[in-house]
């Protein structure tokens, strides 16, 4: 039975390598020069280790990825560390990352920090009725539970952050998947997560998985017998099944004769984009801060995150490498302005930060944006979710905003690539049923 994937980021190379482990023919077309996806990387000349375009680490609890890694031999390059994060409040960054300093912060009075922190533990430890969750906004439920005061200094910003003007339309699922699923410790890759993918790769090359860059594809149709796509620089070749990795929009423009009823949930589903400048300095910016959450009202972007005070700039040629980085509407001036552009409109804020700063400091910078990087999730979100499998036979979709409730990331592509692959399985138990032997 013969497979194509479109797309090799980490969720198409999980799929691929599942379904060529199990003895099928798999076919990867991936538009850029290299896999990873929103996960891939890129390297400055003085760099030992690519970086990630898009900051990224995994928790201890991410347990698809962490499998994965055991599975195809690279355990022994994934690490743990617990690098501090805060919160801005008034003209510093506040830890937020224990039960310690929850209770130091002084943004709010005693009693609500002690509500604050209750409602986190309810959240992470207790309860996993996110069914129940999804019902209600985030914003309502945390003002009833925690208080409004908690809701409006801790709950609020992190939803606005995030979602911008779409942060009342937040159900509460979202924000517990959030919490249930994060660590103290987060895990970093030697070599960063392009390592990981260039990795996972070639273990889909030694089962025999073909892997084609640059090929973007241009159509997907159905046949008599299956499916035949058209990419460039390759002739039109014929499979079984196909899986489409990537945006709902990607999925409607590739394969035109989906069913209206099937574009028609397509089209409900609503994202941000990704805006991130990473901006190389000669000197540290932050105290020791890897990640740091800025209010929207007083900063032009989401977060600022210092990478090494995570990993340390030995392997990046001694620079210290900041992000800076927000989720936006695809529509957002952010979108059209140039790199220098942009560069001059968040300069002000790292002198915010640390009023030490200069411009000289700055060495290079490189801005990497993407439309298609954060689902939108309204309230009963479950309903709106297609499955993987398509209303067409033989053709299946696997995308980030299929992993609902919990949130977009590495560990839950895994997850969402070999749960993909599990689905085609079946299929083809099926198909093979139905297939004249002649065939």
């Amino acid at each position: 039975m013969r497979i194509a994937i479109v797309g090799a980021g980490i969720a198409g190379l999980s799929a691929a390598y599942d379904l060529a482990g199990q003895g099928y023919a798999v076919t990867i077309y991936e538009a850029g020069d290299q896999v990873g996806g929103l996960a891939s990387g890129f390297r400055d000349a003085a760099w030992d280790w690519p970086l990630e375009r898009f900051y990224h680490h995994i928790f201890t609890t991410d347990h698809a990825i962490i499998e994965l890694t055991n599975d195809i031999g690279m355990r022994d390059r994934l690490f743990f560390r617990a690098p501090v994060t805060a919160q801005w409040w008034r003209g510093r960054g506040y830890a937020l990352d224990g039960v310690l300093p929850v209770l130091r912060f002084p943004g709010l009075p005693f009693i609500d920090r002690l509500r604050f922190g209750l409602t986190a533990f309810y959240l992470k430890f207790i309860t996993q009725n996110w069914q129940r969750l999804e019902q209600t906004t985030a914003m309502a439920w945390t003002e009833r539970v925690s208080g409004r005061n908690v809701a409006c200094v801790i709950w609020r910003p992190l939803l606005e952050g995030k979602f911008g003007p779409h942060a009342d339309e937040v159900n509460m699922a979202w924000l517990w998947a959030r919490l249930r699923a994060r660590s103290f410790q987060l895990g970093y890759f030697r070599g960063g997560f392009q390592a990981f993918a260039d990795e996972l790769c070639a273990a889909c090359v030694r089962r025999g998985v073909q892997v084609w860059r640059q090929t973007p594809v241009k159509s997907v149709c159905q046949t008599t017998t299956g499916w035949q796509i058209s990419a460039a620089q390759h002739p039109p070749a014929d499979y079984d099944t196909v899986l489409v990795t990537g945006a709902p929009g990607l999925l409607a423009r590739l394969v035109t004769t989906l069913p209206a009823e099937y574009l028609g949930q397509l089209r409900r589903l609503h994202s941000m984009g990704a805006v991130v400048m990473t901006i190389a300095l000669r000197r540290p910016l932050t105290n020791g801060i890897y990640w740091l959450n800025l209010p929207k009202d007083e900063f032009p972007f989401l977060a600022l995150v210092e990478h090494t005070n995570f990993i340390e700039p030995d392997y990046y040629g001694g620079d210290h490498l900041i992000y800076c980085g927000d989720y936006l509407d695809p529509n957002h001036e952010y979108f059209r302005l140039d790199a220098s552009a942009l560069l001059e409109r968040f300069l002000p804020a790292l002198h915010q930060i640390n009023p030490a700063f200069q411009p000289e400091w700055v060495r290079a910078y490189w801005l990497h944006r993407e439309t298609y990087a954060q689902p939108i999730v309204p309230v009963n979100h479950s309903r709106n979710i297609p499955p993987i499998a398509t209303p067409l036979p033989g053709l299946f979709w696997a995308s980030m905003s299929q992993v609902y409730p919990w949130d977009r990331g590495t560990n839950y592509a895994v997850e969402l690539g070999r749960r993909a692959a599990r689905v085609m399985h079946e299929f083809a138990g099926q198909y093979q049923q139905t297939v004249p032997s002649d065939y």
